[in-house]
């Protein structure tokens, strides 16, 4: 099949969990279709075209200026949120002339298939209606837990009204889509309950079992506790500063010298402070591979209070022979069996004790990252994944 993918961003540098879903089912659909790929170039990351041939047959980079998170056009992106009906989320990328774009590449190209990849290009898509979006979270649930965690009035209302917005777009994109591909049955039938469709399927998520395998031998233990995401996600800033004001104390208190290593790219000012304050918390920024980290840590945590979609984290960490310890917002969707191969725990107390519990028990941390792996080692391939897509492709007009 002749395929055009749109994105908001090519997918390398590769640090984000829906980028690796995309790049890694691509690399497979490559091998066996006409991939046309779209998508917002970022000057500050010239390798992000220039790499697209590894999983397209042509690439599109399209000029769009978005703004940085830190920067004065985003602070005034959040002020105009205030009266604009779009969410801010979309709003940001939000390309009129991108979208007079691909309304002449499809009417001179003919595709058969065409992918929505994320919500945000929804905005600017000429036909969704003869589309398939792919659909990495259900976003409308993101933003609603936000709303409900934040802290101080104006923030909780700010949340409750992007919540809000986001509700109406997102069911109004669903509703307009030709077909939706979910990344787990949970988020199909959220969609299908909050936004009343039914031309929605789900597919599997993967991960690489090879690439994340430790050496032989491993990497002798340096960090008692690691956390890998990206640090400019905000539930992933949400989940490690809950971690280090409520769930780290506690775990202190019985076990003083616990390390902690914070792993991803571009962490705010007040995570950053947390590794300030306390030598035992190290935060590392963007790192060239996260597998040294993993690999060096005694337990993987993922505390999130907020989320959508599935966590590839947790994945690569089983992949890695890595224990994890989640709450359950972290581990919905994955297929996952505690508390065999994951610990689940919710409140502060339970997981700063099921974490004390794993770092006292090197035996129990085995037998936990041995099922673990051996589940995502039979279950997991991306290859798997690409082909139930294209099973759900078929399915798009």
């Amino acid at each position: 099949m002749k395929i055009l993918w749109v994105n908001t961003n090519f997918l390398h540098p590769t640090t984000k969990g829906g980028q690796i879903r995309t790049l890694e089912m691509l690399r497979r659909l490559h091998a066996r279709h006409e991939i046309h790929y779209v998508a917002i170039e970022d000057p500050l990351h010239p390798e992000g075209p220039a790499r697209a041939s590894e999983y397209s047959a042509r690439a599109y980079p399209f000029r769009h200026r978005i703004a940085g998170k830190r920067s004065p056009r985003f602070a005034l992106e959040l002020a105009k949120g205030l009266f604009d009906p779009m969410p801010v989320a979309i709003r940001r990328f939000h390309s009129p002339a991108l979208g007079q774009f691909l309304e002449r590449l499809m009417a001179r190209e003919h595709f058969d298939r065409r992918v929505v990849d994320f919500l945000s290009p929804t905005s600017y898509f000429p036909d969704l209606e003869h589309s398939l979006l792919f659909q990495h979270n259900v976003e409308t649930i993101i933003w609603g837990r936000h709303a409900q965690l934040a802290k101080g009035f104006a923030r909780r209302w700010y949340f409750r009204a992007q919540a809000n917005r986001m509700f109406e777009y997102e069911r109004q994109a669903c509703r307009r889509a030709g077909y939706i591909a979910a990344v787990s049955e949970q988020d199909a039938e959220t969609m299908r309950k909050l936004f009343g469709v039914t031309r929605v399927s789900a597919i599997p998520t993967g991960v690489d079992i090879e690439f994340l395998a430790p050496p032989d031998p491993p990497p002798a233990k340096t960090t008692d506790l690691v956390f890998v995401g990206s640090m400019d996600w905000l539930p992933n800033i949400d989940g490690v500063e809950w971690f280090a004001s409520e769930v780290l104390p506690l775990i202190h208190y019985v076990r003083p010298e616990c390390t902690v290593a914070i792993v991803g790219r571009t962490p705010p000012r007040s995570v950053v402070a947390l590794g300030e304050r306390d030598a035992r918390i190290q935060v590392t920024g963007t790192v060239p591979d996260i597998r040294p980290y993993l690999w060096s840590s005694s337990v993987s945590i993922v505390p999130l209070r907020i989320g959508g979609g599935t966590r590839l984290k947790i994945y690569e960490s089983m992949a890695a022979r890595s224990p994890v310890i989640s709450t359950t917002v972290g581990a919905e969707g994955l297929d996952v069996h505690p508390p065999e191969d994951i610990w689940i725990a919710d409140s502060a107390g339970d997981f700063a004790e099921a974490c004390l519990e794993l770092l006292a028990d090197k035996d129990l941390r085995e037998r936990q990252a041995a099922a673990a792996w051996e589940m995502a080692a039979s279950r997991l391939s991306w290859e798997r994944v690409a082909r139930c897509f294209e099973q759900v492709m078929e399915l798009a007009p």
